[in-house]
Order: structure tokens, then sequence, then C-alpha cells
């Protein structure tokens, strides 16, 4: 084969684009939810099905979307309790009605717990794990047909699993710990290397990304905690908390074609933070 043969055979043009793609994107309602439903939108796809417990926070968050400027596509509500299995249900027969393939879940409803080590009490983990892992599980199983008719081995569908740095090293410790989420993120990256290796043959990938610190509302008493946003930022090598575009721009492209061959990996977006966390 010539060089100019190769050359012919990439679309390079268009390997980031979700044209025509259908997405679904739990806790889509804010914070990373909604920022990459809005990348998803600015990418070509021509659906964003918003779910997230609250419908008053879900129609908001489609209201904003679809007043984005040049999209072709939409974003659509569909409020849904993600920590129960029968809500989970209902939103894919909601979704069902509507289209007859997913091409990418992006599973990425979560929750936290922070109290010191003496005081974690029992429904801590309980409340996380059940939201951050069990139902990370059930949304990618009940989804599964669906994603199987839209992907095919050489062009999968996605799901793309929201993680964390806490689930890949140490989190928060101290007054404020998050043993729960840490360990809640540990085993969502566990499970994203489990289903990788089970959706694969099917034509679904798996893979997960694991942010650092996001200012948030999930996240905004943790900052204050913490000692606000310039102390943390102070401690990250780029020296900058993480942004909208940020964890948009990494999702878009776990999504897209120039992605299509990652399979049961996680990707960190943190500036560098992991690696010099634990510094002497």
């Amino acid at each position: 084969m010539s060089a100019e043969q190769d050359v012919k055979l990439h679309d390079f043009q268009n390997i980031f684009r979700l044209d025509g793609k259908v997405a679904v994107v739990t806790g889509g309602s804010r914070g990373l939810g909604l920022h990459v439903a809005s990348g998803f939108l600015q990418a070509g796809a021509a659906k964003v099905y918003i779910t997230s417990r609250k419908a008053d926070a879900c129609a908001s968050a489609v209201k904003a979307l679809n007043a984005l400027p040049n999209i072709k596509g939409k974003a659509i509500s569909i409020p849904a309790d993600a920590s129960k299995i029968s809500e989970i249900q209902r939103l894919v027969a909601e979704v069902s009605k509507d289209t007859d393939k997913v091409d990418i879940l992006f599973a990425n409803a979560g929750a936290t717990w922070g109290s010191p080590f003496e005081q974690t009490p029992e429904n801590s983990f309980s409340k996380v794990l059940d939201l951050n892992v069990k139902s990370v599980f059930y949304t990618a199983q009940k989804f599964a047909p669906l994603l199987e008719k839209a992907g095919k081995i050489g062009d999968p569908s996605r799901i793309i699993i929201t993680a964390s740095v806490a689930g890949l090293g140490v989190g928060t410790l101290g007054n404020n710990a998050t043993f729960s989420y840490s360990a809640s993120k540990a085993a969502a990256i566990s499970l994203t290397k489990n289903l990788a290796v089970e959706l694969g043959p099917k034509g679904i990938t798996t893979n997960a990304c694991a942010p650092g610190f996001y200012p948030s509302k999930m996240a905004s008493g943790l900052l204050e905690l913490e000692g606000g946003a310039e102390k943390m930022a102070a401690e990250i090598p780029d020296r900058r908390l993480g942004e909208p575009e940020d964890i948009a721009g990494l999702v878009v492209f776990m999504a897209s074609r120039a992605a299509k061959h990652l399979n049961g990996v996680t990707i960190t977006t943190d500036g560098g933070g992991i690696l010099s966390k634990g510094r002497l």
C-alpha cells in the first residue's frame, strides 16, 4: 500500500465528531454531567438524554442546552433516580420510546460523604456505593441491548464511567474524610475493566475518566473546608482546578471515533495532582 493510499483511509477532519450519535447522561443536570452533555451536542450528537433525580433541575439543564448556538441536535429531559433499579428500568423504557439505539452511555450519577474516621456512619457506605457502583452496573446492564444495537466490532458503542483520582490513590482524609467515596471509585474502576471484557465482543467498549478536583455543587462544601480554590490549585502541578472544557473535551474524545480502540482504560484529568499528592 502506498503512502497516498494509506493517508486516504483516514478522515482526521471528523475524527472527534459525534454527528448523529444518541447519548444518555446520568447525573446530567449539573456539574460534570452537564458540561459533558454540552460537549456532546456541540460535537454533533443528535440526541442527548439528560437524567437526574430532580425534574426541575433536568428541565432547567435541557433548556440551557437547547439554547446553545449552532447545534443541530437536541437535549431531552427524563428525570429518574439512578439509585433505584426500578427507576433505571423506567429510564430505559422512556428512552426506548424515542429511539431504538444508544451510542453513548455516560454513567456519571454519583454521591459523596465526608466525615472523620471515628464518625463515619454505616449508612454512608450504603448510600455512596449504591449510587457510585451498583447503579452504574445496572445502568450498563439495562442499557446494554440499546448499546448493542448501535455498536459493532470496529465501530463500537461506548460506556464511559465517571471514576475519580480518589479511586486510584488516596482520597480526602482527616475531618472531611471520604472513605466510602474513595472505595466506590476504586470499585468503579474495577467494574470498568470487567465490563470492558464482558461487553467488548458485543461491540460495546467501556472506559472510565478519573477527574481530580472540579468545582461543582457536590464539591463546593469540600472546596470551602479544604481552604478554597486558590489553596487547592496551588497543590496541583499545573496550578489550577478542572474547568468545564477539560472534562467535556476528554469525554467527547472517549466517545469519538478517535478512541474506538480504547477499552478498559481509566484516563485521569487532574493537572498532575495525583502525582504530586504523595511527595515528601
